[in-house]
Parts: structure tokens; sequence; C-alpha cells
């Protein structure tokens, strides 16, 4: 980084290069694979993660003379009151992003940043008060990390967004079949909390028993959770105190900045299409296709996070389907589909856009899940062979490598081992919630057959283990592919005439909690590793926190499905555009494509096949040239909801790319931050929105945008 001084900055450059060598790398982007945390954006296309930088080598030495806490004094009552606040304010935000776009992008750096933040405020509230204040330490905050992304995590492998408000009436009407009572669950908020509570505890156990083969002995990277740990260690020496206050007092200026400029907007937003968020800056024709700044601040901070490649990709996809593709299409209207049918039935117009973008969605997943799948199985074999002279420890009680090990690494592993979680609880609790969802599952879901529910309970160890071994070494998690892949084969396993469709997607939703869950604990379980953080703290705090999320998260989309009466459908506010292509999905799995109109599945067979293409030209061709290749994933995003927040996200992008060349050191260090107040300001905001509208308290004025012969039209019919 830069170390030079400007005349803007003062002195802040400075700072900024004394603190990121110990900062280390900053996640990026949790590219959702369900579009990416790609990853739906669907898996988790994350980060800058990597070894730390020279300087950063020895950074238990900088905490050699500081007691490290037992793990019962990480767990304070603290920790987990501004977890709790956080693991609100950022559900609010995931749920928003999940019914609009599906875009996930890392909120790590926000929620460490915010953790510290709130505790910091809390101590010194103590000490002013002259009450004794217990000392903060990375290991706490590591725990308010853990917990807070454990909580925010549920509204995105909760499928709110997906599989879960798939089920709904309100998704099933705008699906061509299916449409009968036994492929149909509204939400509610009773058996939406059970359902949680019965998959998301599981994969916490899943993996446990294999803590120390994956951390220690394998040395597997896990880059999300290598740089998280990173920031939590940076924040708490002299020099990243210093820059994380003003990362905070950015945040919070763009939060403020945000929050206002939503409130503003509502005064205009009185009626349909009303509002800023329908301005048709680049001209009404482009708007009729979906091509507008509709002046969000989320995704202008989603772009300013994501990598410039996806942002390129997400708007290439949108100029090549709304600009291109559907035009096109729309001029064959009663030839190759029904002149009869509008532009949203999935027997006409929408039927391209959708399952297109699932075949891009498809092809992008399993070229990838073949590609984890494969490197998984070479490291794996390649790690049993460098470590065949030792023996392999399940539970920790085994005897390390030989090999020598620096002063970190040796006292990491001391204090990794030494809070042990007993075997007898991984496999028994394991056992216990496995048999308490077989026997209750079926109760909210008639349907799924008990036998279901046990043989995907017997699999799901085995590719949660591949998961999580293979994003420890790639940082992808390809939780919504295995999700997927449940989707087609309970589905195709129970028929169409005996809820195939419900079942289908019921079964991703116990599929992929497993996964995603196991995957993330082992992330947490680096990040502690590096933090000196004891395992027991990280799986209670991981509990906890997966306890908040599935209370959490079902309230927070239960009051934007009461508040907003048109939440998903297709052209609003609220589109939830993966919740129909996962029931597409599903009825694809028991039903086949004989209902699709014509030269549809033709276009899918091309789509699919050019995203494995695309991906291969990408990874057999050198970096400095592949970086450049759009990355298909991305590009099917706006093939169903249009191009408007693309815009937004290469706003945001272009402004980083700028900053960036002004002044590397200053973008670096304060990008996230400013970004993180965009989004969480904007999303902030629908808590307030949400309530008024439940108030129902409509916004005063309607700004909206008329053609010149139908305003002149209007004019006629007001004067009378």
């Amino acid at each position: 980084m830069a170390t030079r001084a400007t005349a803007n900055g003062g002195g802040d450059d400075d700072e900024v290069a004394e603190a990121s060598p110990a900062r280390g790398p900053s996640p990026t982007l949790r590219h959702r694979h369900a579009a990416g945390k790609g990853g739906e954006a669907e898996g988790e296309l994350v980060g800058n993660g990597g070894a730390a930088s020279p300087e950063a080598s020895s950074v238990e030495q900088v905490f050699a003379d500081k007691a490290v806490p037992s793990w019962r004094e990480q767990l304070t009552l603290r920790a987990f009151v501004v977890s709790a606040l956080l693991a609100v304010m950022f559900s609010v935000i995931v749920m928003k992003l999940n019914l609009t776009t599906g875009i996930i992008p890392s909120l790590n750096v926000s929620a460490g940043l915010l953790g510290f933040f709130f505790v910091r405020l809390w101590t010194s509230a103590f000490e002013r008060m002259g009450l004794v204040r217990q000392p903060f330490t990375r290991q706490e905050n590591t725990v308010i990390q853990t917990c807070v992304v454990s909580a925010y995590g549920i509204a995105f492998s909760g499928g709110f967004g997906s599989y879960l408000f798939a089920m709904s009436d309100t998704i099933a009407k705008q699906a061509p079949e299916a449409t009968d009572a036994g492929n149909i669950k509204d939400p509610h908020l009773g058996w939406m909390i059970g359902f949680l509570f019965l998959v998301s505890f599981i994969g916490l156990f899943a993996l446990v028993p294999m803590r120390k083969i994956m951390i220690v002995d394998y040395k597997l990277t896990y880059p999300s959770g290598t740089a998280t740990a990173y920031l939590i260690n940076s924040f708490h020496t002299p020099e990243g105190a210093k820059l994380a206050k003003k990362q905070v007092k950015t945040l919070g200026r763009y939060f403020m900045l945000s929050f206002f400029w939503g409130f503003f907007q509502w005064f205009f937003s009185g009626g349909d299409d009303c509002g800023f968020k329908n301005f048709p800056s680049l001209g009404l024709e482009a708007y009729n296709n979906r091509f507008f700044f509709d002046f969000s601040p989320t995704y202008v901070g989603v772009g300013m996070i994501c990598p410039h490649i996806v942002n390129v990709s997400v708007l290439l996809g949108g100029i090549l389907s709304w600009g291109v593709m559907w035009p096109l299409i729309a001029r064959k209207k009663g030839s190759w589909y029904p002149a009869t049918d509008g532009d949203s039935s999935l027997h006409g117009l929408q039927a391209y856009r959708v399952f297109i973008s699932i075949a891009l969605i498809l092809g992008d997943g399993l070229y990838n899940f073949v590609k984890v799948l494969l490197r998984t199985i070479a490291g794996f074999i390649a790690m049993v062979q460098k470590n065949s002279r030792a023996m392999l420890p399940v539970s920790g009680n085994g005897s390390p490598t030989a090999e020598a090990i620096s002063f970190d690494d040796e006292r990491r592993t001391e204090l990794f081992l030494k809070d042990q979680i007993p075997t007898s609880v991984a496999y028994g609790g394991y056992a216990a919630v496995a048999a308490i969802s077989i026997g209750t599952l079926p109760q909210i879901f008639p349907q799924l057959k008990w036998y279901y529910i046990l043989v995907a309970y017997i699999v799901a160890p085995v590719l949660a283990f591949c998961n999580a071994y293979g994003s420890g070494l790639t940082d992808w998690s390809l939780a919504s592919t295995y999700g997927k892949l449940a989707i087609f084969v309970f589905g195709a396993w129970a028929g169409l005439a005996n809820g195939g469709v419900l079942v289908g997607l019921a079964a991703c939703g116990v599929m992929m909690s497993i996964v995603s869950t196991a995957s993330d604990l082992m992330q947490d379980f680096k990040t502690g590793y590096l933090t000196l953080a004891s395992p027991r703290s990280m799986f209670i705090s991981q509990v906890i926190g997966t306890a908040m999320g599935c209370v959490i998260s079902p309230c927070v989309f239960w009051l934007f499905y009461n508040a907003f009466s048109d939440i998903g459908i297709s052209g609003t506010e609220y589109p939830a555009p993966y919740a129909i292509v996962y029931r597409n999905m599903a009825i694809l799995g028991v039903d086949g494509f004989s209902s699709l109109p014509k030269n549809c599945l033709t276009l899918c067979y091309i789509f699919f096949a050019a995203a494995i293409v695309i991906n291969l030209i990408r990874d057999l061709t050198p970096h400095k040239y592949s970086r450049f290749i759009p990355l298909p994933m991305a590009m099917a995003i706006p093939f169903f909801i249009g191009s408007y927040f693309a815009i937004d996200m290469f706003l945001g992008s272009l402004i980083l790319f700028v900053w960036e060349r002004v002044n590397k050191a200053k973008a670096d260090a304060f990008g996230p931050a400013v970004a993180s107040g965009l989004i969480c300001g904007d999303g902030i905001w629908t808590l307030p929105q949400s309530v008024l509208a439940l108030a129902k308290v409509n916004p005063p004025i309607c700004m909206k945008f008329l053609t010149r012969s139908d305003n002149v039209r209007v004019d006629k019919f007001l004067r009378g």
C-alpha cells in the first residue's frame, strides 16, 4: 500500500499503511451459490483471503503479554446483547437483498467494525459510571463476529428468498403447473420457526470431530475465516484501533446519508411505479426494458464490495438479455408462444427469462461442483500421503504432524486443542437432532416422508465434509448446489402426484442447511484458531447465534410479508427472483420439459453448455486474460429481474475503481466502510418503512414520468 500522505488526508494514509499489514486481506463478496455469501447470486465467491504478509507473520508475539481468557470468560453478556442487536440489523439487510435480487455481499467487515464499536461504547459507559469493566479482548470480538454471522446467515440459508418462499401460493400462481394444494404451503411464522430449529442445528454437529484434521493437520486456508481473523487481530493493536475508529466514523456518516435518502425518497412513492426507484434516467424506452438507475444506495454499496468482474458480468448479462434477447424473442410472439399470453406468463416470454437463467445457473453450478470436488479429492489424497507417517486424530487426541512449526502455530495449536468438544457430544447431538427431525418434519410437511429425511441425514455428513474441505481450499461454498441436487433427487422420488414439488423444496432446505452450517462452523474454527478463541466458545456462540437467527429471520420475513402486499410478484419492489427459479427447478424435477414454449429448451441447452465452456476457458486461460472473462452465474441474475440493479452495482464499482486510482491506501481502508454504511442505512430504513405500511400510512406524493403524448391525454382528462 502507499505510505504517502496527501493534502486531503493529512496523516491518515500513514496510519492506514501502518495498520494494513496486521489487518491482512479482507473478504470481498459472498457470492451465494444459491445464485453462488455463484454463489444466489449463489456459490460463495468470497474474497481476497490468503496468507499473512511477512510483517504479520508473528502476530502472537504482539499479544504475548496478554493473558488469554478461559472459554467461559469469552462468552460475556455484553457480547450476546451486542450480537442480538447486530443480528436484527443484518437480518433486515440480508432479507431485503434476498427479496430484491438475491445478491448477498459479505457483511463480515461491517459486523466486525460495529461489534468492536458497540463493545467499546459499552465499556466506556461503564467506566464513566465508575463501574469495574471487563477488558474487551479479541477472543470476545471473535465470539461476537461468529454469533452475528451465524444469526444473519439463517436469513439466507433459511430460504426466505428461495426454496421456502417458493412453496407459497404467491409463487405457485406464477408457475405453469403444480398449483394443487399438495404442492403449496403458505408462509406462517409458527411453522417457519419450527422448521428452522429442526434443520439448522444438525449441521453444527456433523463435522465437529474433524476440526483438528481440517484446521491443524491439513492446515486448510479457509480464506474468509483467515481474513476475518486478521481483521479482528488488527482491531486490538494500537494502530488498528485508531484505524477502526476512523472506519466506524466513516461507516456512520454514510449510514445516516443512506438512511435519510431512503426517508426522502419515500415521500415521492405514493402509488404504483412512482418515486426515484422508477426514474427513467436512460429514457422511457430503456425504462420499459428495465434499464434505469434506481437511486439505490444498497446496490451502489454492493457494487463497491463485489469484485469488478462480478459487477461487469451482471451488467453484461442485463445487456445480453434485456437489451438483445428478450426484444428479439418478443417479436416471435404468436409463433414461438401464444400471442394471448402476457409477458408474465410462464407459457410465454417469461418462460424464456426464467428457464434460460436456470440453465446458466445449473451449468455454472455443475462445472464448479465437479471442479471443487476433483480439487477436494486431489487435495485430500495429497494430504493423506503427506501425513501418512503420523496417525490422523479424529477428536484431537492423536499426535500432531512432525513438521517444525512457528511460535504462532505452536501457541495457536496448544490453545486450540486445550478445550475439547467431546466426540460423544458431536455424535450424540447429530443422532438426537436427526431423530427429532425425522419424527417432526413430516408433521410440518406431510408429503416429506420420514425415510426421505433419513436418507438425507445419512448422506449429509459426507456432502458436508466435501463442501467444508472444498471451502477450505477454494473459499467456494456449494451449499446451494447440493440443495438443488436434493430438489431433483427427492422431487423425482416423490413424484408430482405425491407433492413432489413441495418435497423437493423441503429437502433442499434440509440439505442446504446442513451443508452450509457445517462449512460456516469450520470457517469460524479457523477464525478462532487464529485469534486464540476457544473451540468451545466458538461452538457455543454458533449455537446461540443460530438460535437467534431461527427466531429473528422468520420474524423479519413475516414483517416484510405483511407490510408489502405484492412481495414475490415479478416487476415489483420485492420480486424474490430466486423463489420462482427454485419452484420451476422443482417442477422440472418432477415433470420434465413438456410445458416449455417452442425453442426454449434448445436455448436452455445452448446456455447450459455456454456456462460450462466459459468457466473452462476461464480456468485454462492465464490470469492476466481470464480476469476479464465474465462469470456465467453473475450474468444469469439479471436475465429474470432486469438490469436496474446492475447499473447501480456498476456505478459502485466505478466509484471504487476511480478512488483506487486516486488514493489506493484510503480506498482499501475506507471503501468497505463506505459500502457498508450505504448498505446498512438503506437496509435499516426498511424497518420504519414496513411499520408505516402496516399502519396504513401512505406516501403523500406520486412522482411519475410519462411520455409527452400520455401527459397531454392526462391533462385533458383532468381538465374534464
